[in-house]
């Protein structure tokens, strides 16, 4: 697979997950109803967002380790939480793995063209 493809799957991941986690704590299951403060953990997503999208090295390796919080959050509310809430954080786990696997496979790629 190229740069390129691993790229913009990572891009199409972090935007997927901001999308989610809005969708989420807003409207879809919002701990509370009318919506939720934890809506502020996209806030944390939108500064990795420009430099994915412009395929730097740099922020593809430090999202490597910015992503983990997202997936144990999606671990612990898909076994405690009920219903839509667990579908959506199962979800948010797979996005979090992809976008993990992505920007790994990604960094590789370019340090061997190096």
């Amino acid at each position: 697979m190229s740069a390129r493809a691993l790229n913009a799957i990572t891009s199409a991941c972090l935007i997927a997950l901001i999308a989610l986690c809005l969708a989420w704590e807003l409207w879809l299951a919002p701990q509370r109803a009318g919506g939720s403060w934890l809506v502020l953990k996209v806030l944390p997503l939108l500064i990795p967002l420009f430099g994915i999208l412009r395929g730097k090295l740099y922020t593809h390796r430090w999202m490597t380790l910015f992503i983990i919080p997202y997936f144990v959050e999606g671990v612990v509310r898909a076994y405690s939480d009920k219903g839509l809430s667990a579908q959506l954080a199962a979800i948010e786990i797979a996005l979090a793995v992809v976008l993990f696997a992505s920007a790994i496979f990604y960094v590789r790629l370019r340090v061997k063209q190096k």
